[in-house]
């Protein structure tokens, strides 16, 4: 391995406005977690963070929808997030909100600094105004149909459905978002940072970027290359972080300036937490750190184009090294959406399941290059035949045989070329695992650690323990041992994806804790040491109850 490097995991900060569900694991949760566990175990100093985004305008559409104050719904659903993040296992070393002093101070640093350096300029500006709601509209207040693919309930901002940014005055047949009521437009004085100002840059910039997923390079080279329109990043807004500057006391930061900020404000409030207030110049300044932006296909030229002018804007922070946006999961073939009542929230998913089951499958399906489909069939089928029937099949019989057989890690005698092979499936196994893990093609890696457990199946049924207990027990105890050092190895190789699994393995082979580093998978296993009885794995999961409660 290369030199321990400083990386940072960046995840799209979801609004607090709605449950988390399993498109959102998808999308950028369960990935940004399998890559900072896997770079973590690699002995890299990573730091992942992440937040509420608690000022975006759904925010208050809801309230407004509840009667309630945005506060209210900040708070409900950041707590109800957190903690089925947490519960699902994503492991953050910071995941806070956009309403702390903290972050407002940050932004509006950054705020004044772009401010300073004539990036921000103020110019007139026609917005929207609900003649009966009787105030300005957000570009997210208002809907209408897209120009550019005619998706009939595209935002003011952006499109999620082509994902292009738009104008709310580019929607084909617009209305408020509130009241439906089609608005009128008003003039209204804002600050526009100056995006056409990076147009060159941000070029020479992507330049070297051919690693990049091909969807996030051709989209954001082309949304460029037709040209960087200044856009405008204060709202008429009451919910939000105050304009740092006299005569926009009426205004607010808007959302898609102020929320990519976070990134950079959570590393500085988690250096704070340390008590080492620099400590985030270590990811933030420092050549050799690498920046991983997770997130959805809806959130790309936010993430590769507006982020990095703002960090071309500051000056003297590192830009994006990588960002692997994935594709749409869709539910039994419908897009997840609350308002139509497609949903799979994951704090009652994970009320029925496994989380481990789960993560394994939203890994195999995960929408890396184009839109997935979850499947509760294929749920069933995936975790039956593939978690339960190899994975967990191959290391319960070893782990049960060993028990019942030598009642400890029996000592390996002289190799024969099957012994030799099976132990050299387990470095190369490793080595594809990692390059895969590396490259944030997750599908791929677990191939290969499902590959390396089926290779495992194949050597105990080649090896036969049962017939060579009676014929040679000390064959038989050097085939189990193989065996095992193969369980220890798809421990280690499954804990960034499976984590609860792994653990569960490490104490099955008479460890106390889960594997501590990568290089754990090829380590010598302690002969000798007692091994616990061991329970199933995995659940078998019967498929007319799984659907007749979906």
């Amino acid at each position: 391995m290369s030199s321990p490097r400083p990386i940072l995991v960046c995840v799209a900060w979801p609004y607090a406005n709605a449950p988390l569900h399993l498109g959102h694991m998808a999308g950028c949760y369960l990935p940004a977690d399998l890559f900072a566990r896997f770079q973590r175990l690699r002995g890299h100093e990573v730091l992942m963070v992440s937040g509420s985004d608690e000022h975006g305008t759904p925010i208050t559409v809801t309230a407004e929808k509840e009667g309630v104050s945005p506060a209210e719904i900040a708070e409900r659903y950041h707590r109800i997030n957190s903690q089925a993040l947490a519960d699902f296992g994503i492991q953050f070393d910071l995941f806070t909100r956009t309403t702390t002093a903290n972050h407002r101070q940050v932004v509006q640093d950054v705020f004044l600094k772009l401010n300073e350096r004539g990036f921000l300029v103020s110019r007139p500006m026609q917005v929207p105004f609900c003649p009966r709601c009787q105030r300005f509209l957000p570009d997210r207040f208002v809907v209408g149909t897209c120009p550019h693919c005619g998706y009939e309930r595209a935002r003011g901002d952006q499109c999620e459905n082509c994902g292009r940014t738009l104008d709310p005055q580019d929607l084909i047949n617009p209305r408020c978002g509130i009241c439906g009521t089609t608005p009128v437009i008003r003039e209204t004085e804002h600050l526009f940072l100056r995006l056409s100002a990076f147009e060159r840059e941000l070029l020479d910039w992507l330049k070297d970027k051919a690693y990049w997923r091909a969807n996030v390079l051709t989209f954001t080279r082309n949304f460029i290359q037709s040209g960087l329109k200044d856009r405008a990043i204060t709202r008429d807004l009451s919910w939000g972080v105050p304009v740092p500057l006299p005569g926009y006391e009426s205004k607010r930061i808007y959302v898609w300036f102020e929320a990519v900020i976070g990134y950079l404000s959570a590393s500085i409030e988690w250096a704070q937490r340390q008590g080492r207030p620099e400590a985030w110049e270590r990811w933030w300044k420092a050549p050799e750190a690498r920046h991983y932006y997770f997130l959805g296909k809806d959130n790309i030229p936010f993430h590769t184009i507006i982020w990095p002018s703002i960090l071309m804007g500051v000056g003297g922070l590192n830009l994006p090294y990588d960002v692997p946006a994935n594709e749409y999961l869709q539910l039994e073939g419908a897009k997840f959406s609350k308002s139509a009542g497609v949903g799979a929230p994951v704090g009652e998913v994970i009320d029925r399941f496994e989380v481990d089951a789960l993560r394994y499958y939203l890994t195999v399906n995960m929408p890396e290059t184009k839109d997935s489909n979850w499947s509760w069939e294929e749920f069933v089928q995936r975790v039956n035949d593939e978690l339960v029937g190899i994975l967990g099949n191959f290391c319960h019989r070893t782990l049960t045989f060993a028990q019942r057989t030598f009642g400890a890690i029996p000592a390996a005698g002289p190799f024969d070329d099957a012994d030799r092979a099976a132990l050299s499936r387990i470095d190369e196994a490793g080595a594809e695992i990692a390059a895969a893990l590396d490259a944030c093609e997750f599908r791929r890696a677990l191939r290969g650690l499902m590959g390396l457990a089926q290779t495992g199946n194949q050597y105990f049924d080649r090896k036969a323990p049962w017939a060579l207990k009676k014929s040679d027990l000390a064959a038989c105890g050097t085939a189990i041992h193989v065996c095992l050092r193969m369980v220890q190895a798809l421990a280690v190789y499954s804990a960034p994806f499976m984590p609860g699994a792994a653990e569960r393995l490490f104490r099955y082979l008479g460890e106390e804790s889960g594997p501590a580093q990568w290089s754990d998978a090829t380590a010598e296993i302690a002969t000798g040491r007692p091994l616990p009885e061991p329970a199933i794995l995995f659940s078998k999961l019967d498929l007319e109850t799984v659907t007749a409660e979906s």
